[in-house]
């Protein structure tokens, strides 16, 4: 095992806004976890989110209320932002709030905590997701062994290399096969550029429709679909949103969602709502279409608009 890899210890962020509560709930993680590495520590959601992103952690530690988003919204979009060849971080709730428990597991929360926090209880909760957190580690430590030895940063899905991962977290010879596994998908992913796309395939009953990029407005993921939208009709094709993205000129197509790209010359009016959401309208839409002709900006993408 390279020293690199050895010394990779999972990771973790607290967002907390009051920060006597957050430095003693770093220094309990170091009691009772002294391998997890803090790498950062905040005190709104806006910033939660942002270094989130940045940093990409195993682990978040979030409080409920904090001031500019709060920790269910941040975590909801971190969620929505977050890369698709890594694995989700593990989150939990830390509030003094037992009301929000029902909407922190709908937002994948691995556990919630009350205030005033207690060391047994933190230390429950750190043997559900320590197992993960070492595997999710390990496979972040091998991701970029490889890339750095690569011209271009490996396309790798999650679930390709999972299984070797979750050996690799204890095994130096299944560390070998993964890194081996991962290098020869960035090899083939360099060797091979991938060609703008110009047209889609749909199928229509029984028959394939070739639908002309030129004529899409938008991409939206939709349950198992991508609906596409053009500015009379609407399709559907089964190629994830993630597989398109790098066949789309990103100067043509907008990402303002993690599920949805927008022809930006068809971008006819944004508005931020009560909420403080960017919302944007598009021009060349019929009626049959119109609950689409409003989407929603994700707040990471909001830079897109730096006028507003």
């Amino acid at each position: 095992m390279s020293a690199a890899l050895s010394s990779h210890h999972p990771t973790a962020m607290i967002a907390e806004d009051e920060p006597l509560l957050a430095q003693a709930l770093a220094r309990e993680l170091q009691a009772v976890w002294p391998a997890l590495h803090i790498v950062a520590s905040v005190g709104d959601g806006l910033s939660a989110v942002r270094e989130a992103l940045r940093l990409l952690p195993n682990v978040l530690f979030f409080d409920v209320r904090m001031p500019g988003l709060s920790g269910l919204d941040a975590a909801a979009d971190i969620a929505d932002q977050w890369p698709q060849d890594t694995a989700l971080p593990q989150l939990v709730f830390i509030t003094a709030y037992d009301e929000y428990a029902v909407q922190a597991f709908e937002h994948a929360a691995v556990d919630y905590l009350l205030k005033p926090l207690q060391t047994a209880r933190l230390v429950q909760s750190l043997e559900r997701i320590r197992p993960l957190a070492q595997v999710n580690a390990a496979r972040a430590a091998i991701k970029n062994e490889v890339s750095q030895t690569a011209d271009v940063a490996p396309a790798i899905p999650v679930t390709a290399a999972s299984d070797a991962a979750a050996a690799a977290a204890t095994d130096a010879n299944a560390l070998d096969q993964l890194r081996y596994l991962l290098s020869a998908q960035s090899a083939a992913h360099a060797a091979q550029p991938v060609p703008r796309l110009q047209r889609l395939q749909a199928s229509v009953g029984n028959s394939i429709v070739m639908v002309p990029i030129g004529d899409v407005l938008v991409l939206q993921a939709a349950d198992k679909y991508v609906r596409v939208l053009t500015a009379h009709k609407e399709f559907l094709i089964r190629t994830p949103i993630k597989d398109l993205l790098p066949q789309l000129d990103p100067d043509v197509f907008w990402q303002i969602h993690r599920s949805t790209l927008v022809r930006a010359s068809a971008i006819e009016e944004v508005r931020r709502d009560d909420t403080g959401r960017l919302r944007l309208h598009l021009q060349g839409r019929n009626n049959a279409n119109s609950v689409l002709e409003t989407l929603v900006v994700s707040r990471l993408f909001a830079h897109l608009f730096k006028a507003m």
